[in-house]
C-alpha cells in the first residue's frame, strides 16, 4: 500500500483544534467490515480517540479509489484525534443503512457518509439528527434529506467539462482527418448525484460537435438514461460496449468514447480489443480517479486520459468540515448555491482536478506521491 497516497497532508491546525472535543466510545459493531481505529502518523498524531468518534461510511471495496479514500479519511481521522469506525457496504444499500444505522447506535459524534444511492438514507438521517449527529456528505451528495450539514467533493460538472475537453482533444489528435468521428457515451450509476454532474459537464461541450455534425454517435444513444451503467460496474459496461459495436458498427469505426470512470474504461477497452482494434488507430477513451491500472493503459497508449481527484485533499477537507461542526461552527463552503439535494442547498467545499494523459503522467501523479514510478511501470498498487 503507498502510504503516501494514502497519508497526512497539512492537519496539524486541525489535529490542535481536535483534542479539546469530548470523547465519545462505544463498540465496535460485530461482523461489520470496519477499519482498525489505532492512530497513526508519528508526531503529529493527538491522543487516539480524544476528538471524539467518527463513523465513516464507504460505498465498496471493489473501486481502488473507495479503498483510498476510505483510507485517506481514516489516517487523518486518527492523526487529528478522533476513534474512527470505517466500514465498506459492498456496495449493497441495505448493508450501507445497517452500517449507518449501527454508528448512530454506538454514539458517533460525526457521520461521513458517501453513499451507495443518494436518495436511500434519508431514515438514518432522520435519526443521526434526532441524536444531534452532525453528517457530512463525502463526495456523492445524499439527495431528498434536510439533515445533510455538509457536503466536500470535486468541482463535478467540471469534471465532466474535462472529460469531454479530453475526448475532443484526443480525437484531433489521433484521428485529424475524421470528419465526422464516431463516438459513443457511457455514464456513471442514474442512483448517484455525480453521474448527472459528470455527463451534462461532458455534454456541455460534446454536444455542440454533435449539432454541429463533427460528432456522430452512431447508436443514438444520447440521453444519460441510455448511457447509464448501473453501480459503475465494469462488466455492464464492457457488454454495453460489446452490443453497440454488434449492432451499429459492423461496416464503421468507433474513433472515440467518453468514459465517466476508470473501471468503465477498462470493460469498453476490453470490449474494443476483443473486437479488433488495436495500435495506432485505437479508439480515444477517457477515465477518471487515476486508477493504477488504468494509469499503466495510459503510460502503454491505450487508454488516452484519466481524470484526478486527489481523495487525500478531499479527505483533509472532511476532516476540517467534521472539527468546525463539532465545535458549533459552520465550515468554510466555497459554494452555497450549486449543489440542492431536493430539500435544501447544501453548503460545500469542492476541490479541483487534474486532467491526466501520458503528457504528464509523472508531474500530476508520481512527483505528489500519488503513485510511485514503480507502481506505474507495474499497473500494480504496492
Amino acid at each position: 500500500m503507498n502510504i503516501n497516497r494514502r497519508g497526512f497532508i497539512g492537519l496539524g491546525a486541525v489535529s490542535a483544534a481536535a483534542i479539546g472535543l469530548v470523547a465519545c466510545g462505544g463498540d465496535e459493531t460485530p461482523g461489520a467490515t470496519t477499519a482498525p481505529t489505532t492512530a497513526t502518523g508519528g508526531e503529529t498524531s493527538a491522543p487516539a480517540g480524544a476528538g471524539g468518534k467518527v463513523g465513516v461510511s464507504m460505498p465498496t471495496q471493489t473501486s481502488e479509489r473507495w479503498i483510498a479514500d476510505g483510507e485517506a479519511v481514516q489516517q487523518q481521522l486518527q492523526d487529528a484525534g478522533f476513534e474512527v469506525d470505517l466500514q465498506f457496504a459492498n456496495d449493497d444499500i441495505p448493508t450501507q443503512s445497517q452500517q449507518v444505522d449501527q454508528m448512530i447506535t454506538q454514539g458517533v459524534k460525526v457521520l461521513i457518509i458517501a453513499a451507495i444511492d443518494g436518495t436511500a438514507l434519508a431514515p438514518q438521517l432522520d435519526a443521526a439528527a434526532a441524536a444531534g449527529i452532525k453528517v457530512i456528505s463525502y463526495d456523492r451528495l445524499i439527495r431528498d434529506s434536510e439533515n445533510v450539514d455538509f457536503y466536500v467533493s470535486f468541482d463535478n460538472f467540471k469534471v465532466g467539462v474535462a472529460q469531454g475537453q479530453s475526448l475532443i482533444d484526443g480525437l484531433a489528435e489521433r484521428f485529424p482527418d475524421e470528419n465526422p468521428a464516431n463516438i459513443e457515451l457511457f455514464a456513471g450509476s442514474l442512483d448517484d448525484n455525480n453521474a448527472h454532474f459528470f455527463f451534462s459537464g461532458a455534454m456541455s461541450v460534446l454536444q455542440p460537435k454533435i449539432d454541429a455534425g463533427e460528432f456522430v454517435v452512431q447508436s443514438e444513444q444520447t440521453s444519460i438514461e441510455q448511457a447509464a451503467i448501473l453501480r459503475w460496474q465494469q462488466e455492464t459496461a464492457q457488454k454495453r460496449m460489446e452490443d453497440l459495436l454488434t449492432a451499429h458498427y459492423g461496416d464503421k469505426k468507433v474513433h472515440g468514447v467518453l468514459s465517466a470512470y476508470d473501471g468503465l474504461s477498462r470493460g469498453i477497452i476490453t470490449a474494443l480489443e476483443n473486437g479488433g482494434y488495436s495500435g495506432e488507430t485505437f479508439p480515444i477513451v477517457t477515465g477518471q480517479d487515476a486508477e493504477i491500472a488504468s494509469v499503466k493503459l495510459i503510460v502503454d497508449g491505450v487508454q488516452y486520459s484519466t481524470i484526478f481527484k486527489d481523495t487525500r485533499l478531499l479527505a483533509e477537507q472532511a476532516v476540517k468540515a467534521a472539527v468546525a461542526l463539532l465545535e458549533g461552527n459552520e465550515p468554510e463552503a466555497n459554494d452555497t448555491e450549486t449543489y440542492d439535494n431536493g430539500v435544501k442547498v447544501v453548503p460545500s467545499y469542492l476541490l479541483d482536478v487534474t486532467t491526466v494523459t501520458d503528457d504528464n503522467v509523472v508531474e500530476a501523479l508520481v512527483d505528489t506521491g500519488y503513485w510511485t514510478q514503480a507502481e506505474v511501470d507495474s499497473g500494480v498498487a504496492e
